[in-house]
């Protein structure tokens, strides 16, 4: 049974930083295409950052130069850091993995498997 499980979200003001985390059981990550999408209150979900399956990062916009997305092959387990946080960057972030071997940039794949999700709250 694949499963996702983030943690690391919290509340912090703005300019701080946090580290997200997604913890994988039920398959291997390494081959696996990952990402870190957010939902804002009201709002669709978007692209935060993917690492293709050779590790290779795309960023959107809002996070380029301030998140950086890494993974552990060996633990398992995907990370996102997040630096110089913005009230706008509050949202539930979630990550997802797919067995594709490329996430074809930020999209949202059908193949998508997700986690629960993590609440990011920053307070200006």
């Amino acid at each position: 049974q694949v499963q996702l499980v983030e943690s690391g979200g919290g509340s912090v003001q703005a300019g701080g930083s946090l580290r997200l985390s997604c913890a994988a059981s039920g398959l291997r990550i390494s081959g696996y295409c990952l990402g870190w999408f957010r939902a804002a209150a009201g709002k669709e979900r978007e692209g935060v950052a993917i690492s293709e399956s050779d590790g290779t990062p795309t960023y959107a916009d809002h996070a380029k130069g301030r998140f950086t997305i890494s993974r552990d092959n060996a633990k398992n387990t995907l990370y996102l850091e997040m630096n110089n946080l913005k009230p706008e960057d509050t949202a539930m972030y979630y990550c997802a993995a797919s067995p594709l071997a490329f996430c074809y940039s930020l999209r949202i794949l059908s193949s998508y498997r997700w986690g629960q999700g993590t609440q990011v709250t920053v307070s200006s």
